[in-house]
């Protein structure tokens, strides 16, 4: 195991955010929210660490990747940047507990948007720009940059670049790994500062422009206040509706969208499952809505809205409709555990997944009736490995199980059954602030929970995003003996 190396590429992103931290500094200064003396000793902080896991620890490192390194890589990264992330909200004095600092440092980092803060128009500026930088940094993957930063990595790079997507096969727009990853990281980017352009232009102020375009490009759903998206006008709800739908579509195939290669998203099987099970999804809940009493207008309006943010896992919420009806917290439910596309900053099972699964039944109900055909499964005009296959068998094997027993520790800290499996369901598909399921009996307020169920809670959303098997990897005896 190459140790240093873990450190060291570790040292490195956390030097990134020290960089980044630049920005809440300057935004905090600017405002006089009191908050900037926090951030800076915050930033200090990141810095020194960094400084010591890279220069020190990981000095002399050999940059030979292996297998075993990609997933160390991963999990350690994946711990160690959101406790340190939670330090601007201890040392502004934001939050005064441990746990809920991690708590809201980790929902951050995985794009999951819970949240333990109960008015977040109450934070300092500085630290309200740190929270939705969090969720942009981690909406396309910690590990991407980490990728990005050290270009000259040699050996296993494709398995540093599929660990933390363990379970999807990834598009790449280019044959080296470094230089995709620098495209995906373009294409975020772009897509970020078009929003903020166009939500500021809409006449939102700037810190809110900021905050809600990183929050919708990343699927993460940190919101600037307690009541949701309520009082943004039409135009913006409608521009985040959009973003909300397109941040659901793979980062690698939004490229073609954004170089009007048009043709390409018709041919892709999963796009064309995505906008179906969307549009699909919107008649159901505007004709449920239309029917409990609501205007047609608003329903549909309002079904547009919620199922981009539920299919995204975005969370995004607004209210507004006078009766909510369970039909509609039903197809809620189902899109919370489907999520978007493979490769998109979104969470859940993801469509890719689904639709492997469907046609393997299809295949293996029509052998039983023809027991000498041959079969394959095709995606995107390509046979799906085998191999592939038997991880998704597995990893939704897995996914339920970390429901099931997430769901029963929620139990043992106090919530309802209803409650927990709702809670379970949410987090571990990165979707948390949505309140549009307490029709089917959860509780959203985070605040209110125990510290047993914070930390379950942080272990599912870690679990969803690093989508389980990066996670289980380092634990396993098995993993480590086969090597």
């Amino acid at each position: 195991m190459n140790y240093r190396l873990v450190a060291r590429l570790t040292g490195m992103l956390l030097l990134l955010l020290a960089a980044a931290m630049l920005l809440p500094v300057a935004v905090s200064l600017h405002f006089h929210d009191g908050a900037m003396l926090g951030l800076v000793f915050s930033g200090c902080v990141m810095a020194l660490v960094g400084l010591l896991l890279r220069s020190v620890v990981g000095r002399g490192a050999s940059l030979e990747l292996h297998e075993r390194e990609s997933y160390w890589i991963t999990a350690s990264v994946w711990i160690v940047v959101p406790l340190v992330g939670a330090l601007p909200y201890l040392l502004t004095g934001s939050l005064k507990s441990i746990t809920d600092a991690v708590f809201e440092s980790v929902s951050g980092f995985s794009t999951t948007g819970s949240s333990v803060v109960v008015d977040p128009a109450k934070l300092p500026q500085g630290l309200l720009v740190w929270r939705s930088m969090t969720q942009w940094i981690g909406g396309l993957g910690l590990i991407l940059f980490v990728v990005a930063l050290q270009r000259r990595l040699r050996g296993s790079t494709l398995a540093l670049y599929g660990a933390e997507f363990s379970g999807t096969q990834q598009r790449r727009l280019h044959p080296k790994i470094a230089t995709s990853v620098t495209r995906l990281w373009g294409i975020y980017l772009g897509t970020t500062l078009v929003l903020i352009v166009l939500l500021a232009l809409a006449g939102n102020g700037i810190i809110d422009s900021f905050c809600l375009a990183l929050s919708t490009v990343s699927t993460g759903g940190f919101m600037t206040t307690a009541t949701g998206l309520d009082g943004y006008s039409h135009l913006t709800l409608a521009l985040i509706t959009l973003f909300m739908f397109l941040s659901g579509v793979g980062v690698a195939l939004l490229y073609n969208f954004f170089t009007f290669h048009w043709r390409r998203l018709r041919r892709n099987d999963e796009f064309i499952v995505y906008a179906a099970v969307y549009v699909i999804a919107v008649a159901a809940c505007a004709v449920s809505f239309a029917l409990r009493g609501n205007g047609v207008g608003v329903s549909v309006t309002y079904s547009l809205f919620h199922v981009a943010s539920t299919v995204s896992t975005c969370g995004f919420y607004a209210t507004g409709l006078e009766q909510w009806p369970f039909a509609a917290s039903v197809v809620t439910f189902l899109l919370i555990l489907s999520g978007a596309m493979a490769g998109s900053t979104g969470g859940g099972l993801k469509l890719r997944r689904l639709m492997t699964l469907a046609l393997y039944l299809r295949n293996y109900f029509t052998r039983m009736l023809h027991p000498n055909a041959v079969f394959t499964i095709r995606i995107d005009r390509q046979v799906v490995p085998s191999d592939y296959v038997h991880k998704i068998f597995g990893f939704v094997f897995l996914y339920i199980l970390f429901i099931i027993f997430g769901a029963f520790a929620l139990t043992l800290c106090g919530s309802g059954i209803a409650d927990a499996f709702c809670l379970a369901a949410a987090n571990i598909s990165n979707l948390g602030p949505s309140p549009l399921i307490n029709t089917m009996g959860a509780n959203l307020e985070y605040a209110m929970l125990p510290t047993g169920a914070k930390w379950t809670l942080m272990v599912l959303m870690l679990a969803g995003r690093l989508e389980i098997f990066a996670l289980l990897a380092i634990v396993s005896p098995e993993y480590w003996r086969k090597r």
